[in-house]
């Protein structure tokens, strides 16, 4: 759940900057994070549900045991899906839009948009190939989102030393 107060929050602070640049991408990113929080909050639901169904099991024994299965399958499935495709693929779109607009009005070097925008584009390649089932959540899965990770991880910690260049947000104040 605390996962939901990045995916959301992140955008929402980055707004009254980003907005300033491009209201249309800044809004999209906040549309993106929200949804993806919602798929977060739908996850954790399954979750529940995912542990109720194991809590019943355990009252009725080896009755029904392939209901109890195939129910708990469906659930666990229905969770992978929420996580690896929906929040990813709704938070992943709305770090590529305010990459964008990094790109665009070089707030950060170039090189950390770039990443960001490939890094972005691999991500969302890695829920679409798990979606279709083409790969599992094995190590291409991994391997095909650790530059957004690494990517990410870098932008922070640029932010927090460096800040935004100056004399782009300058120019936009004047």
């Amino acid at each position: 759940m605390l996962m939901v107060v990045a995916y959301v929050g992140i955008p929402i602070m980055m707004y009254p900057i980003l907005s300033k640049h491009n209201k249309g991408l800044a809004l999209g990113s906040v549309a993106f994070g929200i949804i993806a929080g919602v798929f977060i909050i739908i996850g954790v639901i399954i979750l529940l549900l995912l542990l109720t169904v194991s809590h019943e099991f355990a009252k009725v024994g080896t009755l029904n045991v392939s209901y109890f299965q195939n129910l708990g399958g469906l659930l666990r499935e229905g969770r992978d899906l929420v996580n690896h495709v929906a929040t990813t693929l709704a938070f992943v779109l709305a770090m590529f839009l305010f990459t964008c607009i990094f790109y665009q009005t070089k707030l950060v070097p170039r090189w950390l948009s770039v990443s960001g925008l490939t890094g972005s584009i691999l991500s969302i390649l890695a829920s679409l190939l798990f979606m279709i089932r083409f790969i599992g959540l094995d190590a291409t899965y991994m391997l095909l989102n650790i530059p957004i990770a690494f990517q990410q991880l870098v932008l922070a910690i640029w932010l927090i030393i460096k800040g935004f260049n100056r004399a782009e947000q300058d120019s936009v104040s004047n």
